[in-house]
């Protein structure tokens, strides 16, 4: 079936009472101040991150860069403009921004990301469905298109489940431009009461670490 969701500027405007929110009043129990600034914002050399952030995803050299730019999307969500068209066999997303510094790093970061789904070096922080892509990243097929506010993605697959996920991820991200911090700290509590992992279908092995996988 397909889909389009066009999103605009203007929801969620007030990001910093988001923050202010997870950082001082309504947070899960035993998350403090430190732990959600450790969440989303890097501490220290070599890819190492801060606070629960490390228990959720594979950390490598390029990890604190990653979660950088994260940090600025989430920061310049009202700015993004998100098409979700769901297809027959998968997804096409075109995210874009009339802001010229936020398109360049919505560009970096479907680079990066699309560069760690080929080389199986996962990075998620909020994503139920991100395990599945990146376990099953050879029945992927991947287009991507540079344009000038931002960048065009094509994903599809034969095999059900992986078209599934694509779908769910492209659904995931799509509430992260529109929600900004309220859906990425969503995410990651769905994410820490799930493991570090996702979940996975019943009696399925653990798959091998991102360094094993190469």
């Amino acid at each position: 079936m397909k889909r389009s969701i066009q999103i605009t500027a203007g929801i969620a405007a007030a990001l910093g009472l988001s923050l202010a929110a997870a950082t001082v009043q309504g947070q899960p129990a035993g998350m403090g101040p430190g732990m959600m600034h450790g969440m989303m914002h890097g501490a220290g050399g070599h890819g190492s991150m801060a606070g629960a952030t490390a228990m959720l995803t594979k950390q490598d050299a390029g990890s604190s860069a990653d979660m950088a730019l994260v940090h600025e999307l989430l920061a310049n969500h009202d700015k993004i403009k998100r098409t979700v068209t769901n297809l027959p066999d998968g997804i096409r997303t075109v995210t874009e921004s009339d802001d010229p510094k936020v398109a360049q790093a919505i560009k970096a970061h479907v680079a990066s990301m699309s560069q760690r789904l080929q080389d199986g070096r996962e990075f998620n922080i909020f994503s139920t469905t991100l395990p599945v892509l990146f376990e099953n990243r050879d029945k992927i097929k991947s287009v991507v298109e540079t344009t000038e506010k931002g960048s065009i993605v094509t994903r599809t697959s034969t095999d059900a489940k992986v078209m599934a996920a694509l779908q769910g991820h492209a659904t995931e991200v799509t509430e992260l431009v529109q929600e900004g911090m309220v859906a990425m700290r969503r995410g990651m509590m769905g994410r820490m009461a799930m493991g570090p992992r996702g979940p996975r279908p019943a009696g399925s092995p653990a798959p091998a670490s991102a360094d094993q996988a190469h």
